[in-house]
């Protein structure tokens, strides 16, 4: 599929997501995840807004995991895929890359993507989910959160935010990406070019 190939409906629906903050394609990320269907809309909102603040304030990742290149990512609803087994590695779904390339030319974002960044972008966001699911920065995402499932006394057991660690990914890689916005948006923009193809743009394997 090629940018040519939407019609204008489609491109003035894509184009208008633009005008939403990326906060708020946070929120909506959380109200569609399993168990935030009944939340509060403001602490889905204030769970956002935390994820994005923590996740741009990590430090870059240090190593380089192994990247691996397929082709068959829109077909799969996916722009990248890290993987853990057998050596952990970040999978790069090049059609995918190259829609995305399109599309942002075609409404013309690319003073917030520019050249080579979402490739770049797609890695740094699959590298830093190594560190949010192993690292001490799993605990430290729990603890900014607040979200707390158990009190005795003056202890307190902090509980999983189901899409926290993909919204803090996102954020993570607007800023040491250097994007204008997040690649929130354009993975929105890229659903949507999907017209109702499964899966989302970015994809985790254990």
């Amino acid at each position: 599929m090629t940018v040519a190939l939407l019609d204008r409906d489609a491109l003035t629906a894509i184009g208008t997501l633009a005008a939403t903050d990326d906060i708020e394609f946070g929120v909506r990320l959380l109200a569609n995840t399993p168990t935030h269907e009944r939340r509060d809309p403001a602490q889905l909102r204030q769970w956002a807004r935390t994820a994005d603040e923590f996740g741009a304030a990590l430090a870059p990742v240090a190593r380089t995991p192994r990247i691996v290149e397929s082709g068959d990512g829109l077909a799969k609803g996916l722009l990248a895929r890290y993987t853990s087994r057998p050596v952990p590695a970040v999978e790069l779904f090049t059609d995918t890359l190259a829609l995305a390339d399109e599309l942002i030319d075609r409404l013309g974002w690319r003073h917030w993507y520019p050249a080579g960044s979402i490739r770049a972008a797609a890695i740094a966001h699959e590298a830093v989910h190594e560190q949010l699911h192993h690292g001490p920065e799993k605990t430290a995402l729990k603890r900014s959160l607040g979200h707390v499932v158990l009190r005795a006394g003056r202890h307190r057991l902090y509980g999983h935010v189901a899409g926290a660690e993909e919204i803090a990914a996102h954020a993570h890689a607007r800023t040491v990406c250097g994007l204008g916005r997040s690649p929130l948006l354009l993975t929105a923009a890229l659903a949507t070019a999907a017209d109702g193809r499964q899966g989302s743009p970015h994809g985790r394997e254990k």
